[in-house]
């Protein structure tokens, strides 16, 4: 049986899963529970405050929302809730930048975190909702610490291998 979601990633259009599913992918190398849903600010204005209001009750404890153009999935889920939502701002016109500026401006008194466009921005959410869970789990935390330990690793090697090109090269 898959874990009890604890993460829900919402989106406002099915086009937005392809980036999207890059924060799912982060969640469940960790091993957290997640659900995936579409749910549209402007659209579907009752599901989404129906959603965000339920979230808390369901077990969710973050919320990620990725939207493009005016993009106020976001910013729309978290006034219906206290859980902690970062948003994704997705290239849906405009080099994303329409959507980013939406959500990262957001007015004072019901915040928004804003991560980068695109799929590194749903990464990052993701590994971000990681980090905030695992200010609670000791279990997460050293999953976390060696995740980025691999990744520093990795970069070492790519280095040490650029280098030895490099020096290939000059011969």
């Amino acid at each position: 049986m898959k874990n009890q979601p604890v993460v829900a990633i919402a989106m406002g259009s099915d086009s937005d899963l392809a980036v999207m599913s890059e924060a799912a992918k982060v969640l469940d190398e960790f091993g957290l529970g997640h659900e995936v849903l579409i749910v549209s600010a402007h659209r579907t204005p009752d599901r989404c405050r129906t959603f965000a209001r339920g979230a808390a009750g369901r077990g969710i404890k973050v919320i990620v929302a990725g939207a493009g153009k005016a993009a106020h999935l976001a910013g729309v889920i978290a006034a219906h809730t206290t859980l902690p939502v970062i948003g994704v701002p997705l290239d849906a016109g405009m080099n994303g930048l329409d959507a980013l500026l939406s959500t990262v401006q957001m007015p004072g008194g019901i915040p928004v975190a804003c991560m980068a466009v695109g799929k590194a921005g749903a990464k990052n959410a993701g590994l971000l909702a990681v980090a905030i869970l695992a200010l609670g789990d000791p279990g997460l935390a050293r999953g976390l610490a060696a995740y980025r330990d691999r990744m520093a690793k990795e970069v070492a090697a790519k280095a040490k291998a650029a280098a030895r090109s490099a020096g290939a090269a000059k011969s």
